[in-house]
């Protein structure tokens, strides 16, 4: 069975204190999705606010920082996110983590397959694309393919995406009630409307002719 889910690398959180966050997931990678909890909410949060922000502060953390982080956050001029989709191959155990750079925000990227396209994954590692007629085989590091490949049969890449848009539409519902219980509640449809809208998480998936 293939799983594909849409993750945040969560370095920038580690010694995040504005507000609570979880303990970071063994492998940095926190899957995003409607099941976080409030302290799991924080750490994603914690991520994108930090990895966003225009300056550092140099005097310690007063108890209004938190709200100026997240009023920078909805102006900057585009989110982006470290992270991006994780592909898994429960049967064999083979997993093809997003690489650097490829950020959250091109998740959509993926839907070039569907076109014939080879989308850019990311580097260090880079993930191996090989497209094979209705197949596409996947490795975690194209420079030493070693091992198993993922193989992607195409007709199952919309319904995988489509699952990622799911978890990332039940994120965002979970970031406003997160964002209410803290903070204006007219910042916390700000926050939504522009993590929805850089990284294009609701939003429906185009059709495949």
């Amino acid at each position: 069975m293939l799983i594909m889910e849409p993750v945040l690398e969560t370095y920038e959180a580690a010694d995040f204190t504005l507000w609570p966050t979880a303990d970071q997931p063994a492998d940095r990678l926190l899957v995003l999705s409607g099941d976080l909890s409030p302290l799991e909410v924080g750490t994603a949060m914690a991520v994108l606010a930090g990895y966003n922000k225009t300056q550092r502060r140099r005097h310690d953390p007063g108890p209004a920082d938190g709200l100026a982080m997240l009023r920078r956050l909805v102006s900057v001029e585009s989110v982006v996110a470290p992270g991006g989709l994780r592909l898994q191959d429960s049967a064999t155990g083979v997993t093809v983590p997003p690489g650097c750079c490829f950020g959250l925000e091109n998740w959509r990227d993926w839907q070039g397959l569907l076109d014939g396209e080879t989308p850019w994954l990311g580097h260090d590692p880079t993930p191996g694309v090989e497209p094979s007629g209705s197949l596409v085989r996947l490795w975690p590091d194209a420079e030493r393919p070693a091992g198993l490949p993922i193989e992607l049969a195409l007709s199952e890449l919309p319904v995988l995406l489509e699952s990622v848009r799911s978890a990332l539409t039940g994120f965002l519902g979970l970031v406003e009630g997160w964002t209410v219980r803290d903070f204006p509640a007219a910042l916390a449809a700000r926050v939504v409307a522009k993590l929805d809208e850089d990284l294009a998480m609701s939003g429906s998936l185009r059709e495949v002719s």
